[in-house]
């Protein structure tokens, strides 16, 4: 009988079964905390199977954007097709294959015997996909973006790679008093009748941290360098500005997913405050950032 695990992210079911399982429990330690029990009557939102052999004609398929992974670690390919979607990832003899269903329920992925580390780093990115195809779909979306915890409540950094994101985050942490990291890279949004709320998630940056947890947005602060700090809440179209960019980028390129992606933006948009730090990497910029965004709790 074949492995299968559960895990709750975001507030999701998502199951792996197969080798899939097996390799993600040996060698990807950050889905650790958020294994959850299998229970036979809880159906997932999405299952990713494992196959020795998957029939990818690619000719079935429209190509609708190509990328480079980080660190130049292999080249992406993501196809759509009316029964369905394709992600092929090759870098030198590695590659990595994974079909879905147009309805993002059910996704297999092709599976080596030996993987080796660049496989897993493939399919570390392959399960972030095909998570997040399905979790747009469901109303919840990964922002780019390193997220500090304070009071009970989150903020999410925005901005490039390269902008200063961790720099800022680590300012925070060294300098605000009870300041926490929730997640570094990857954490999720989605809305419900209370509000905005952001989650923790197995993929994170450049500081490893990996919490189920789940907690208030209060606020998004997209970055940018400037010889100087100043900061300014963005209303309107540049809120939009802010946070697309952080959002999937791959899936503007199919229809139902860029759809799914703007339905999300809007209702998160719709319930929090997004602003402009221009700023230097140096603790007044984290003590601007700060005092901006809980001005009544400082201040009060």
């Amino acid at each position: 009988m074949s492995k299968s695990c559960d895990y709750i992210i975001a507030d999701r079911r998502v199951r792996l079964s197969g080798a899939v399982a097996e390799m993600v429990e040996r060698a990807l330690g950050s889905f650790k905390p958020f294994v959850a029990a299998c229970e036979a009557d809880a159906e997932p939102l999405l299952e990713i199977k494992s196959s020795e052999n998957l029939d990818f004609d690619k000719e079935t398929y429209t190509l609708l954007t190509q990328f480079e992974l980080e660190d130049g670690l292999g080249q992406c390919c993501f196809y759509g097709a009316d029964f369905g979607y394709a992600l092929v990832i090759e870098g030198g003899e590695e590659r990595f294959l994974m079909l879905c269903d147009k309805g993002v329920k059910v996704a297999e992925v092709l599976v080596e015997s030996e993987p080796s580390a660049k496989y897993i780093s493939y399919l570390r990115f392959g399960l972030w996909f095909a998570i997040n195809m399905a979790f747009v779909k469901d109303g919840c979306s990964a922002v780019h973006s390193s997220t500090i915890l304070w009071d009970g409540e989150a903020v999410m950094f925005l901005g490039e790679s390269g902008t200063g994101k961790s720099t800022h985050t680590r300012l925070w942490l060294d300098n605000i008093s009870g300041a926490e990291l929730l997640n570094d890279d990857s954490p999720f949004v989605a809305c419900d009748d209370e509000g905005a709320k952001v989650y923790g998630s197995p993929w994170s940056g450049k500081i490893p941290c990996y919490k189920n947890e789940c907690y208030p947005l209060r606020a998004m602060v997209r970055l940018s360098q400037a010889p100087h700090n100043a900061i300014k809440q963005l209303r309107g179209v540049r809120t939009i500005g802010a946070l697309l960019p952080s959002l999937p980028p791959a899936f503007v390129f199919d229809k139902t997913l860029e759809n799914a992606l703007l339905g999300v933006l809007s209702k998160v948009l719709g319930k929090v405050k997004v602003y402009h730090l221009e700023c230097l990497p140096d603790i007044a910029a984290a003590e601007l950032s700060f005092i901006t965004v809980f001005d009544d709790e400082v201040t009060g």
